[in-house]
């Protein structure tokens, strides 16, 4: 593959990303020999839809990714996508001092 630059605005990554989704499962498709057709009859959809995910559309549905992944025995590879225990910022993030909540201390009222 050749390489490519690094994309040019926000917009172009995400782009970029489900681009490269739908090359690897065209190529995991065409590794276990199944027809674009194949493919389309075990997910439900038309053979249209698997070439438009292919192509890495951005207006194709999260669904039929997961689904032909799924066709594909690779479903559980996606369980790794926005895992919290990979989330190297958020934790981090998550044990900050500096953004915890600071409450300013109040005289106790004892009169009931």
């Amino acid at each position: 593959m050749a390489k490519r630059p690094p994309p040019q605005s926000v917009d172009e990554a995400p782009i970029e990303a489900v681009t490269r989704l739908g090359s690897r499962i065209r190529l995991a498709r065409l590794r276990r020999k199944l027809r674009q057709e194949d493919l389309a009859a075990k997910i439900g959809r038309t053979r249209a839809t698997v070439i438009a995910m292919e192509r890495g559309s951005s207006t194709t549905e999260i669904g039929v990714y997961a689904s032909a992944l799924w066709a594909l025995g690779l479903l559980q590879e996606l369980d790794l996508v926005a895992d919290p225990g990979l989330d190297r910022d958020g934790q981090a993030l998550s044990f900050s001092v500096s953004d915890k909540r600071v409450r300013l201390r109040r005289p106790l009222n004892n009169k009931f």
